[in-house]
């Protein structure tokens, strides 16, 4: 039973880190106004490595199933839904969101010669609210499914 847990831990930690990475830096990229083929493949590449080792590194169905229960919400319900899916999102987006804009700032201001008036904090900032937003209803959507499916695979 153990092992089976931990095969559908690491199936949803790259399941999730994929989709995430895939909508997430399109989100930023088209959100940005500056949307190219190069620089949408290098945020999914640098986001879904990320994210993955994030899945690796912190056992998310564990911590979500402990503080859940610290709050008496039992596992399945809409409202333990909703607050594990708030959870990963506090966890994934903020790192996620910061490294893909931390590589547009760097990108931008190599392609501009360092001439770029650009400020990083208010291109994090403005990019925060909407990322987080769309990482909330992803993960409330589409982790169910995943879930389900590599259970009824394990």
């Amino acid at each position: 039973m153990e092992e089976k847990m931990k095969k559908v831990g690491r199936g949803m930690n790259i399941r999730m880190g994929i989709m995430m990475s895939f909508c997430l830096s399109f989100v930023g990229m088209f959100s940005s106004g500056h949307f190219t083929i190069p620089g949408y493949i290098a945020s999914v590449i640098v986001s879904m490595i990320i994210s993955i080792l994030i899945g690796f590194l912190i056992p998310m169905g564990k911590l979500t199933a402990f503080l859940s229960g610290k709050l008496g919400l039992k596992q399945g319900t809409i409202p333990e839904r909703f607050f594990s899916s708030f959870i990963s999102d506090l966890i994934y987006t903020p790192i996620m969101t910061f490294s893909m804009v931390f590589l547009a700032y760097q990108m931008a201001m190599k392609q501009s010669g360092g001439m770029a008036q650009l400020n990083l904090s208010s291109m994090f900032f403005s990019s925060i609210f909407i990322c987080f937003i769309v990482g909330y209803v992803l993960i409330f959507v589409f982790q169910p499914i995943f879930l389900k499916r590599l259970m009824a695979k394990y």
